[in-house]
């Protein structure tokens, strides 16, 4: 992922051959290093051949569309960062996409320059998880029970028994877990998690935390792992500690 002097590498999906010509040349201009495809399907093999640091596609395309190919990498425990382009601007929509395994979205007409943000912090929030120094975070009592989370492997256990999350629930977790002192706002965890910058309106934290909390038995009136703050948040209460 990016580096000092390493140029993010985005791959841009769309059918459409003059967003791909006018956005991309827009792209390398702000500093990444672009790739195209005309579709899901080459967009796929591309993700598999060049590993880019960032993918942007769009939504509505012929052979695969942009949910499915998200679905195809999430599926196949891909977890490189995509940014959906979509025309509607429901909020129902707009949960849907991150529901499936999207980390972002814009919608259609959008202004360059905010696709260039949404790319630089999902860039640098991918590169600052994975050069976290602990590699292993458990959370609750040091009996059978806890919570481990394996940041390399992406593998969480609940006691001695391996649990699935979905991808997004995973960076809510390794997250959080990783800053247990704080309160967490929802506008933060979009940010820090989702990579927005700029406030949305959207229940994909409340979600996240839903399935936190039915994975890994964490019973919200008397929690043991994640408790709400009312006006303010998420806050972890378990003791927290490096692997």
């Amino acid at each position: 992922m990016s580096r000092p002097g390493h140029r993010a590498s985005v791959l841009l999906v769309d059918d459409d051959e003059a967003v791909r010509e006018t956005v991309g040349a827009y792209l390398s201009r702000a500093g990444f290093a672009v790739s195209t495809a005309a579709d899901g399907a080459h967009g796929l093999l591309a993700v598999e051949s060049q590993r880019p640091d960032v993918v942007v596609t769009d939504v509505l395309m012929p052979v695969m569309d942009g949910r499915e190919l998200v679905r195809r990498l999430r599926d196949r425990d891909d977890w490189v960062p995509v940014i959906l382009l979509t025309q509607v601007g429901e909020a129902a929509e707009r949960s849907a996409a991150l529901d499936e395994g999207a980390d972002d979205y814009l919608n259609k007409p959008f202004d360059p320059q905010e696709l260039a943000s949404r790319i630089r912090a999902l860039a640098r929030r991918t590169a600052a998880t994975r050069g976290a120094p602990a590699d292993v975070l458990i959370a609750g009592p040091r009996a059978a029970g806890a919570v481990r989370l394996e940041r390399i492997g992406r593998r969480v256990f609940l006691g001695e028994r391996e649990v699935a999350l979905t991808p997004k629930a995973f960076a809510l977790l390794d997250y959080v877990l990783g800053h247990p002192e704080e309160l967490h706002s929802r506008e933060r965890l979009l940010e820090r998690v989702w990579g927005f910058e700029i406030a949305v309106s959207t229940r994909a934290v409340d979600h996240r935390v839903a399935e936190l909390r039915r994975v890994l038995e964490d019973d919200p009136a008397e929690p043991t792992l994640l408790k709400t703050v009312p006006g303010g948040g998420f806050r972890v209460v378990a003791e927290v500690r490096r692997g």
